[in-house]
């Protein structure tokens, strides 16, 4: 497995490419397309590699908007908490559970907070946040019940995981589980 980062200038998101280079499989998933870029498209292109999937952690608009793109040039499966992402398209994810995707074992966990359709997703050692953690502090939320929530979330289905997980957030650089135990400002506050 490789992961290709990709920064959406225009909202500072992050979107992530995920290949699976098995020469007998060649398939990749995208997480979270707030802008397909030209480069985007040309990594799976040029390395041969078939989109299968694209995993949405929240439907916000700057972790989406990609998908219209997307769904003109490929015809991947989309797996998200809402179905009102892609319709027919989209394969809905409630709870806990492992899909696969791409030929990669894709381990999601429902993690509201943020927003109530929030999912974070495990591949191998690394957890694609979306907006739920970001490097140091956690994701907004509507009030203290919700930012609550989020914290017990955090706790319960990140914090987890070995300390070595790495980290990959919908905004700002990775971390690892260590990490975000020792200096998360809005966690390690509140244990």
């Amino acid at each position: 497995m490789k992961i290709y980062f990709h920064l959406c200038l225009e909202e500072f998101t992050n979107c992530y490419l995920v290949v699976n280079d098995d020469p007998k499989i060649k398939e990749a998933l995208i997480v979270d397309p707030g802008k397909i870029s030209n480069e985007i498209i040309m990594q799976i292109e040029n390395g041969g590699y078939q989109l299968t999937g694209v995993l949405v952690t929240h439907n916000h608009e700057n972790h989406v908007q990609g998908l219209s793109t997307l769904t003109k040039i490929y015809s991947p499966y989309i797996y998200a908490a809402d179905y009102g992402i892609a319709g027919k398209r989209t394969v809905l994810l409630r709870g806990e559970g492992t899909i696969k995707v791409a030929g990669l074992n894709v381990e999601y966990f429902s993690l509201p907070g943020h927003s109530a359709d929030s999912m974070i997703f495990k591949i191998e050692n690394v957890i694609f946040t979306g907006d739920t953690l970001t490097s140091g502090i956690i994701g907004e939320t509507n009030g203290t019940f919700f930012k609550n929530m989020l914290r017990s979330n955090i706790q319960k289905k990140i914090f987890s995981q070995t300390d070595d997980t790495i980290l990959m957030p919908g905004h700002g650089p990775p971390s690892t589980v260590a990490s975000e135990k020792q200096f998360n400002l809005d966690i390690k506050g509140n244990l």
